[in-house]
């Protein structure tokens, strides 16, 4: 499917209108479980996102929940390329960052790419995880990506990312393309979850509603069926609070304190965590330590300054202490954590504040992106062309949406501010509850991110075992690492592994694993889905297998070049330079497919643009576009290739023109993805 857009030189001066179609043509039915549910749903024209086969369903919808405000929660599903009884769930983080982000800049099975001048489509992407499961990428919580409360007319400043009801006038000396005007949700902070506590349950319910109209994609008692739930960033917290409450719904069911049939069993088989940033009480001091001393030979501020944000944290008043008086207030006055205890709010806001400022900010002064440290702000990966996409008319039709697609939504991030979220919960105890529930956990990171780095995910790794059963606490930390496996040639990363726990830490990716290195991050998925040995494939008896190897992570490597900015019109603030800014504001440039070029000249084909390339054998890098051959199955390693080949993303061979990372301009909105 082809989608046209328009090229602005920067001569229009009325406000620019991106209204959705009014025709939705969405099938809407109640929940055979519960009939105070309802879904809207339709499939989509083929090629709105490209799959490897034409046989792949495709679901786009809401789920309508009753409540003290419209809650409208939007899916995307995709049938695996190969039939199978598998289903796992997809969240990105933030809070307040879309899924779209995973489905088309991570593991979805299409990426958006450029046809040709005016022209964005869609193809498949090798290593989406479709290859091994239905995909089901939820936005929440409500009013963030496709999901609203109300649809509600307005505006949008893409100079600032700022939205305003209702519609506005073009502001004088501000460029019309810079301006636009459409259907948002009704941008209220009260109508929104203001915990990870509210939004756990409010998914629970909307997976009743989707698994109730869509029962062939449902666990039942005759099938293995298992549930996957793998969350990034922010899913850290999101992940293992999500998890619990299904086990505990399951636990009321079995009981009769829940109705057995107005409501369905989510049987969890595994918890995926990438990149999570889990508990600041465990993976904040991490934070200095990656500043100045991460493998790849970076000082990004000075040591000295680094030591004393490290003294901050257990200072006292510091982040520790707060952390801590925190969580004993949620425990005394808030124990269901609903975020209606201003005392409690108040103590627990000010933990994050200061963890932020303290501990973590120290970084900024470095220049770097916080999800990447090899990459200077801003940072142009992955990119932002989707954004672009989902909102031309003809994709809005295409998905039947009601509103504009927005990135991150700024309301959902005041209000888990406000109730200092960030701190509240030990997730630890409950995701040993998981282990010993017999659900698989594995944790995924990429050793170039900061903001949720690896070196914190380890030790909440080794907390968890800790945590677990004493055979966890004693095995699991004494399992080397081993190499993972990921083709013939290709070692993309060591995992350590005890029974049903594993951690993984992924070569030369940023924040975004899958993005970075979509063939390693796609077989760590598979085997964690599957149960089997995360460094090799092999299949493995849990309850004897553990990881052999050193008992440290040593690798190192050259920090790469970083890539020079791009600058896209739906994400101004955090992918265009000062130069390029004032290049907009001064009315110059014409933008092509979304992008900013100074002359229509500048932008080159889009077939010169997306040829393949193969790797180098001595830089060992290749372009972002890679293809195979077989787009089904997973890979079982028999033997250990040479470690000196890589065959991911390098940040020196990324193309200008296809890259970008989305986030806000501060640090209460940026802070995870």
């Amino acid at each position: 499917m082809m989608h046209r857009l328009f090229l602005f030189p920067f001569f229009v001066a009325s406000t620019l209108a991106q209204y959705p179609p009014s025709a939705l043509n969405l099938t809407t039915i109640k929940s055979p479980v519960d009939g105070n549910i309802t879904i809207s749903y339709k499939s989509p024209p083929a090629g709105t996102c490209e799959t490897a086969f034409p046989t792949q369903q495709q679901y786009t919808g809401w789920v309508h929940l009753p409540g003290s405000y419209p809650t409208n929660t939007f899916f995307w599903f995709i049938g695996a390329r190969d039939p199978t009884d598998q289903l796992t769930v997809w969240l990105n983080g933030g809070p307040g960052s879309s899924s779209m982000i995973g489905l088309f800049n991570e593991n979805g099975p299409c990426e958006v790419v450029e046809l040709g001048l005016g022209e964005l489509g869609t193809k498949v992407r090798d290593w989406g995880w479709d290859r091994g499961s239905n995909m089901l990428f939820i936005d929440q919580p409500n009013q963030v990506g496709f999901s609203y409360d109300t649809p509600t007319n307005g505006s949008i400043d893409l100079l600032t990312s700022d939205l305003y009801t209702p519609p506005q006038v073009l502001p004088n000396s501000q460029p019309a393309t810079t301006f636009m005007n459409g259907t948002f949700s009704s941008l209220n902070v009260n109508n929104t979850a203001n915990t990870t506590e509210i939004a756990g349950m409010v998914i629970w319910h909307m997976l009743q509603g989707f698994l109730g109209a869509f029962p062939e994609y449902g666990p039942n008692s005759s099938t293995t069926m298992g549930v996957h739930l793998f969350a990034e960033s922010y899913g850290g917290k999101y992940g293992p609070a999500f998890a619990s409450i299904w086990e505990e719904q399951n636990l009321r069911r079995s009981n009769g304190t829940l109705s057995r049939s107005g409501t369905i069993e989510i049987k969890l088989a595994s918890l995926g965590i990438v990149n999570g940033c889990v508990d600041d009480l465990i993976q904040a001091p991490f934070y200095p330590a990656m500043a100045v001393n991460n493998s790849y030979g970076l000082s990004a501020i000075n040591p000295t300054r680094a030591r004393l944000a490290s003294a901050s944290f257990s200072s006292e008043g510091g982040c520790a202490d707060l952390i801590r008086q925190c969580r004993t207030a949620v425990n005394s006055q808030d124990p269901d954590n609903e975020g209606d205890v201003s005392v409690v709010n108040s103590i627990c806001s000010q933990a994050y504040s200061t963890c932020s400022t303290n501990v973590i900010e120290p970084y900024f002064d470095s220049g770097r992106s916080i999800y990447d440290i090899a990459h200077y702000i801003p940072d142009p990966f992955p990119p932002s062309t989707y954004l672009e996409y989902l909102n031309t008319g003809s994709v809005l039709a295409a998905i039947g949406s009601p509103v504009n697609f927005t990135q991150t939504n700024r309301q959902v991030v005041a209000a888990f501010t406000s109730t200092g979220d960030y701190e509240r919960m030990s997730l630890v105890p409950e995701i040993a509850k998981l282990l010993n529930a017999g659900i698989r956990v594995g944790f995924m990171y990429g050793d170039r991110d900061y903001i949720c780095n690896w070196l914190g995910g380890e030790a909440i790794s080794l907390a968890v075992a800790e945590a677990t059963s004493p055979a966890y606490a004693s095995i699991f930390p004494e399992s080397g690492y081993a190499p993972i496996i990921v083709n013939t040639s290709y070692i993309g990363g060591v995992v350590r592994q005890y029974g049903n726990l594993s951690f993984s830490r992924i070569y030369d990716a940023g924040h975004s694993v899958p993005a970075y290195q979509p063939e390693t991050a796609f077989q760590v998925f598979a085997r964690i889905m599957s149960g089997t040995s995360v460094s090799t494939g092999e299949i493995i008896n849990p309850s004897l297998y553990n990881s052999t190897g050193p008992l440290n992570s040593t690798h190192t490597a050259s920090l790469p070049s970083s890539p020079s900015a791009t600058c896209w019109q739906r994400n101004i603030p955090e992918t265009c330079n000062g130069d390029q800014k004032q290049q907009i504001i001064n009315g110059e440039g014409v933008i092509i497919n979304g992008i900013l070029y100074d002359e229509t000249s500048d932008w080159s084909s889009a077939a010169s643009s997306s040829l393949s390339s193969t790797s180098s054998p001595t830089t060992g890098s290749v372009t972002v576009t890679t293809t195979t051959q077989i787009l089904t199955g997973f890979f079982t390693a028999t033997a250990t290739p040479s470690p000196t080949k890589s065959f991911g993303i390098m940040s020196s061979q990324l193309n200008a023109k296809l890259l970008a990372l989305p986030a806000l301009g501060m640090i209460v909105i940026l802070l995870l993805f």
